[in-house]
Protein backbone atom coordinates (compact mmCIF):
# COMPACT_ATOMS: atom_id res chain seq x y z
CA UNK A 1 0.00 0.00 0.00
CA UNK A 2 1.10 3.12 -0.97
CA UNK A 3 1.03 6.43 1.34
CA UNK A 4 2.18 9.86 1.08
CA UNK A 5 3.04 11.57 4.65
CA UNK A 6 3.89 15.16 4.14
CA UNK A 7 4.18 18.90 5.86
CA UNK A 8 3.73 22.28 4.66
CA UNK A 9 5.70 25.59 6.12
CA UNK A 10 3.64 28.64 5.46
CA UNK A 11 3.48 32.78 6.23
CA UNK A 12 1.00 32.58 8.77
CA UNK A 13 -2.36 30.49 10.13
CA UNK A 14 -4.53 31.54 7.55
CA UNK A 15 -4.71 30.97 3.92
CA UNK A 16 -7.70 32.69 3.08
CA UNK A 17 -6.79 35.94 5.49
CA UNK A 18 -3.83 35.78 2.70
CA UNK A 19 -0.93 33.33 3.91
CA UNK A 20 0.41 31.24 1.76
CA UNK A 21 2.92 28.02 1.21
CA UNK A 22 6.81 28.56 1.45
CA UNK A 23 7.25 25.11 1.46
CA UNK A 24 6.39 21.56 1.06
CA UNK A 25 7.90 18.36 2.21
CA UNK A 26 6.41 15.05 0.76
CA UNK A 27 8.35 11.50 1.73
CA UNK A 28 6.54 7.55 0.29
CA UNK A 29 5.63 4.92 2.61
CA UNK A 30 5.23 1.32 0.75
CA UNK A 31 3.81 -0.84 3.37
CA UNK A 32 4.73 1.94 5.87
CA UNK A 33 8.33 1.26 4.98
CA UNK A 34 9.54 4.67 3.87
CA UNK A 35 11.30 3.61 0.11
CA UNK A 36 13.64 7.11 -0.02
CA UNK A 37 11.36 8.57 -2.66
CA UNK A 38 10.34 12.88 -1.65
CA UNK A 39 9.22 15.85 -2.60
CA UNK A 40 10.07 18.94 -1.51
CA UNK A 41 10.13 22.42 -2.67
CA UNK A 42 10.56 25.59 -1.42
CA UNK A 43 7.87 28.70 -2.84
CA UNK A 44 7.67 32.06 -3.79
CA UNK A 45 4.73 33.26 -1.76
CA UNK A 46 4.61 36.25 -3.44
CA UNK A 47 3.98 38.51 -0.43
CA UNK A 48 6.56 39.19 2.67
CA UNK A 49 7.50 36.78 5.37
CA UNK A 50 6.38 37.72 8.91
CA UNK A 51 8.73 38.07 11.87
CA UNK A 52 6.46 36.00 13.46
CA UNK A 53 6.65 33.09 10.84
CA UNK A 54 10.57 33.32 9.55
CA UNK A 55 11.14 32.34 14.00
CA UNK A 56 9.23 28.86 13.27
CA UNK A 57 10.82 28.21 9.88
CA UNK A 58 13.37 30.43 9.00
CA UNK A 59 12.92 30.94 5.61
CA UNK A 60 13.61 34.78 4.69
CA UNK A 61 12.08 37.17 2.00
CA UNK A 62 14.85 37.12 0.75
CA UNK A 63 15.54 33.48 0.56
CA UNK A 64 12.13 33.15 -1.11
CA UNK A 65 12.39 35.47 -3.43
CA UNK A 66 14.04 33.23 -6.64
CA UNK A 67 11.95 30.07 -6.00
CA UNK A 68 8.99 29.38 -7.99
CA UNK A 69 5.46 29.76 -8.00
CA UNK A 70 2.97 27.27 -6.72
CA UNK A 71 1.51 27.51 -9.95
CA UNK A 72 4.39 26.47 -11.81
CA UNK A 73 5.65 23.02 -9.54
CA UNK A 74 1.70 21.94 -9.08
CA UNK A 75 1.97 19.37 -11.61
CA UNK A 76 5.24 18.17 -10.30
CA UNK A 77 3.51 17.30 -6.85
CA UNK A 78 0.03 16.34 -8.56
CA UNK A 79 2.39 13.67 -10.31
CA UNK A 80 4.39 12.66 -7.01
CA UNK A 81 1.02 12.37 -4.61
CA UNK A 82 -0.72 10.27 -7.01
CA UNK A 83 -3.84 9.16 -5.76
CA UNK A 84 -2.33 8.18 -2.39
CA UNK A 85 -3.66 8.66 1.13
CA UNK A 86 -2.20 11.68 2.67
CA UNK A 87 -1.20 12.00 6.20
CA UNK A 88 -0.22 14.98 8.32
CA UNK A 89 -0.26 16.04 11.59
CA UNK A 90 -3.09 18.41 12.48
CA UNK A 91 -3.86 17.38 8.62
CA UNK A 92 -7.09 20.38 8.19
CA UNK A 93 -4.05 22.82 8.31
CA UNK A 94 -2.07 21.47 5.78
CA UNK A 95 -4.72 20.35 3.58
CA UNK A 96 -6.13 23.76 3.79
CA UNK A 97 -3.39 25.51 1.98
CA UNK A 98 -2.53 22.74 -0.46
CA UNK A 99 -6.21 22.96 -1.43
CA UNK A 100 -6.06 27.11 -1.28
CA UNK A 101 -3.21 26.85 -3.52
CA UNK A 102 -5.37 24.54 -6.00
CA UNK A 103 -8.23 26.35 -6.34
CA UNK A 104 -5.58 29.45 -6.34
CA UNK A 105 -4.45 28.22 -9.53
CA UNK A 106 -7.36 26.41 -11.47
CA UNK A 107 -6.51 22.81 -10.27
CA UNK A 108 -9.13 20.16 -8.61
CA UNK A 109 -8.40 19.89 -4.54
CA UNK A 110 -7.23 17.00 -3.07
CA UNK A 111 -10.05 15.28 -1.54
CA UNK A 112 -10.69 15.24 1.78
CA UNK A 113 -11.50 11.51 1.78
CA UNK A 114 -7.50 11.06 1.53
CA UNK A 115 -6.87 12.50 4.52
CA UNK A 116 -5.28 10.74 7.24
CA UNK A 117 -4.83 13.32 10.71
CA UNK A 118 -1.99 11.66 13.01
CA UNK A 119 -2.85 14.05 15.43
CA UNK A 120 -6.59 12.39 15.86
CA UNK A 121 -4.65 8.96 16.26
CA UNK A 122 -2.49 10.54 18.49
CA UNK A 123 -5.12 11.79 21.12
CA UNK A 124 -6.76 8.70 20.75
CA UNK A 125 -3.95 6.43 21.05
CA UNK A 126 -2.42 8.66 24.38
CA UNK A 127 -5.12 10.62 25.67
CA UNK A 128 -4.05 12.98 27.98
CA UNK A 129 -0.68 12.66 26.70
CA UNK A 130 1.11 16.27 25.03
CA UNK A 131 0.61 15.53 21.05
CA UNK A 132 3.17 17.54 19.13
CA UNK A 133 5.34 15.97 16.87
CA UNK A 134 8.44 16.64 18.98
CA UNK A 135 6.41 15.08 21.93
CA UNK A 136 5.40 11.95 20.28
CA UNK A 137 8.96 11.23 18.58
CA UNK A 138 10.32 11.38 22.07
CA UNK A 139 7.58 9.04 23.31
CA UNK A 140 9.06 6.55 20.56
CA UNK A 141 12.67 7.40 20.97
CA UNK A 142 12.94 8.88 17.36
CA UNK A 143 15.84 11.02 16.74
CA UNK A 144 14.79 14.83 16.95
CA UNK A 145 19.09 15.65 17.36
CA UNK A 146 18.69 17.98 13.30
CA UNK A 147 15.50 19.50 14.21
CA UNK A 148 16.78 23.12 15.02
CA UNK A 149 13.82 24.73 13.11
CA UNK A 150 10.48 23.45 11.27
CA UNK A 151 10.99 22.47 7.90
CA UNK A 152 8.95 20.29 5.71
CA UNK A 153 10.71 17.52 4.53
CA UNK A 154 12.75 17.14 7.45
CA UNK A 155 9.21 17.19 9.84
CA UNK A 156 7.55 14.76 6.91
CA UNK A 157 10.47 12.46 7.88
CA UNK A 158 9.87 12.32 11.24
CA UNK A 159 6.10 11.91 11.04
CA UNK A 160 6.66 9.13 8.64
CA UNK A 161 8.14 7.25 11.81
CA UNK A 162 5.63 8.54 14.23
CA UNK A 163 2.76 7.49 12.13
CA UNK A 164 4.22 4.32 11.87
CA UNK A 165 4.41 4.00 15.28
CA UNK A 166 1.08 5.08 16.03
CA UNK A 167 -0.14 2.34 13.68
CA UNK A 168 1.76 -0.64 14.94
CA UNK A 169 4.93 0.00 15.28
CA UNK A 170 7.58 -1.39 13.04
CA UNK A 171 6.58 -5.52 13.91
CA UNK A 172 4.26 -5.18 10.89
CA UNK A 173 7.33 -4.17 8.37
CA UNK A 174 10.10 -5.65 10.19
CA UNK A 175 12.54 -7.80 7.88
CA UNK A 176 10.77 -6.32 4.54
CA UNK A 177 13.12 -5.10 2.44
CA UNK A 178 10.83 -3.22 -0.40
CA UNK A 179 12.08 -2.59 -3.71
CA UNK A 180 9.91 -0.15 -5.00
CA UNK A 181 9.81 0.54 -9.07
CA UNK A 182 10.21 4.44 -9.66
CA UNK A 183 8.01 5.48 -13.14
CA UNK A 184 8.95 8.92 -14.52
CA UNK A 185 12.43 9.00 -12.36
CA UNK A 186 15.40 11.08 -13.89
CA UNK A 187 18.92 9.60 -13.55
CA UNK A 188 19.93 12.28 -10.87
CA UNK A 189 16.70 11.13 -9.05
CA UNK A 190 17.83 8.08 -9.35
CA UNK A 191 21.73 8.60 -8.44
CA UNK A 192 20.66 10.54 -5.15
CA UNK A 193 17.86 8.40 -3.84
CA UNK A 194 19.03 7.24 -0.26
CA UNK A 195 17.09 3.78 1.25
CA UNK A 196 15.27 4.87 4.59
CA UNK A 197 14.11 2.76 7.34
CA UNK A 198 12.73 4.24 10.56
CA UNK A 199 14.94 4.58 13.11
CA UNK A 200 14.64 3.32 16.80
CA UNK A 201 17.21 2.10 19.51
CA UNK A 202 16.77 0.08 22.40
CA UNK A 203 20.03 0.86 24.17
CA UNK A 204 19.20 -0.82 27.59
CA UNK A 205 20.33 1.45 31.21
CA UNK A 206 22.88 0.07 33.19
CA UNK A 207 20.33 -0.54 36.16
CA UNK A 208 18.47 -2.83 32.91
CA UNK A 209 22.07 -4.85 32.47
CA UNK A 210 21.90 -5.18 35.73
CA UNK A 211 18.75 -6.68 36.32
CA UNK A 212 19.82 -8.86 33.79
CA UNK A 213 23.37 -10.20 35.19
CA UNK A 214 21.60 -11.09 38.15
CA UNK A 215 18.79 -13.25 36.42
CA UNK A 216 20.93 -15.07 34.76
CA UNK A 217 23.28 -15.88 37.84
CA UNK A 218 19.44 -17.60 38.90
CA UNK A 219 20.08 -20.04 35.85
CA UNK A 220 20.97 -23.71 37.07
CA UNK A 221 22.79 -25.79 34.18
CA UNK A 222 21.72 -22.73 30.99
CA UNK A 223 22.42 -23.89 28.13
CA UNK A 224 25.28 -21.90 26.93
CA UNK A 225 27.04 -22.86 29.72
CA UNK A 226 26.63 -26.65 28.28
CA UNK A 227 28.28 -25.63 24.77
CA UNK A 228 31.02 -23.86 26.56
CA UNK A 229 32.15 -26.72 28.81
CA UNK A 230 31.52 -29.58 25.93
Amino acid sequence: MREIVFDTETTGLSFSGGDRLVEIGCVELVNKVMTGRHYHVYLNPERPVPVEAFRVHGLSDVFLSDKPLFRDVVEDLIDFIGDSPMIAHNANFDFGFINGEMTRCGRPIVSLDRMVDTLVIARTRHPGAKHTLDALCSRYGIDLSARTLHGALLDAQLLAQVYVELTGGRQISMGLAVDVPVMRETAAEATSRVHVRPARHFAPSEAELERHAAFLKKLEEPIWGQAASG
